[in-house]
């Protein structure tokens, strides 16, 4: 099994239920107030360890209590973090989350220290990493970061996959020559200007990215489920029906159950299944990390 190398965000979630969402300027009386860690980073390094994955997590925190408890939860999950970095005077990412009836759920980040990972702080540690591993990033950190990774795996010929959450667009030097994307629709229509509602426009959408250089494309399309191209292949997964709670971290589970599958060399339409089934159970539970399966769970 490859080693995966997740580069990302280490946040604590703050998380309020809700009846409904409320309206600019109103205020709402809501219901139980939970704290969970989370980050998309650290969520998806947490989801590929508990399925078996052999994960390192490269991640900035705060010299804070909400910094020294993340660190532990993830040693307690069997990630290694010889790569996480703790800045002095710096307060550790947070996310305020709101969480309706229906499970949908409404996020604002203060990214705190996830904006102080540095590409040399990441460069001096990958440059120690003798073994073969596969990389999963997202955009809670400097895109500076992102680009570093792009362009590392380039001229290393490493496995890059890109989570590109939160939404923003990418430069060429990202795209050019990247393994995998995985954007949800509202991220693909930023990424490719084309709207995402079934497999017709789906495929043009990754026809534009394949233009940019980009390898395999994962549309993932929440109830619908994921749609996979490349040059040779197209297809759609469906997903597995749940009565959802929390969909928080539904998209990190995906990706990095993905990645453990892909880090074993497993093929493209096995892979989105278990990753499927995996982002299932976790929209079945409250909070991020905590939602995550385990192994034995899926199976």
């Amino acid at each position: 099994m490859n080693k995966i190398v997740v580069v990302g965000s280490a946040n604590t979630d703050m998380v309020v239920k809700t009846p409904r969402f409320p309206s600019p300027g109103e205020t709402i009386l809501g219901g139980d107030f939970f704290m969970f860690p989370g980050g998309k980073g650290a969520n998806q390094a947490v989801a590929a360890a508990r399925l078996k994955g052999n994960v390192e997590f490269i991640c900035c925190v705060g010299d804070d209590v909400f910094g020294q408890k993340a660190l532990q939860g993830y040693e307690k999950e069997g990630l290694d973090i010889s790569g996480a970095q703790v800045l002095k005077g710096e307060s550790s990412g947070v996310a305020l989350i709101t969480v309706n009836k229906e499970g949908e759920n409404e996020i604002v980040v203060a990214s705190g220290a996830n904006l102080k990972l540095s590409v040399s702080h990441v460069k001096s540690h990958l440059e120690n990493l003798k073994e073969t591993a596969i990389f999963l990033t997202q955009l809670e950190t400097p895109l500076t970061v992102v680009e570093y990774l792009a362009q590392h795996c380039r001229e290393n010929n490493k496995r890059l996959i890109i989570n590109p959450a939160p939404a923003q667009t990418l430069s060429s030097n990202v795209l050019k020559d990247l393994y995998l994307i995985t954007p949800n629709e509202t991220e693909t229509k930023i990424l490719t200007g084309i709207e995402v509602t079934d497999e017709d426009s789906s495929a043009s959408a990754c026809a534009v990215l394949f233009e940019k250089g980009v390898q395999n494309v994962i549309i993932t399309m929440g109830s619908k489920g994921a749609f996979f191209m490349n040059t040779e292949n197209k297809f759609l997964v469906k997903s597995i029906r749940v009565k959802a709670i929390d969909t928080t971290a539904a998209g990190d589970v995906f990706n990095g159950a993905l990645t453990v599958c892909l880090s074993q060399n497993k093929s493209w339409k096995e892979s989105i299944a278990f990753a499927n089934k995996a982002a299932a159970l976790s929209v079945a539970k409250m909070g991020a990390q905590e939602s995550a399966p385990f192994f034995n769970e899926i199976q």
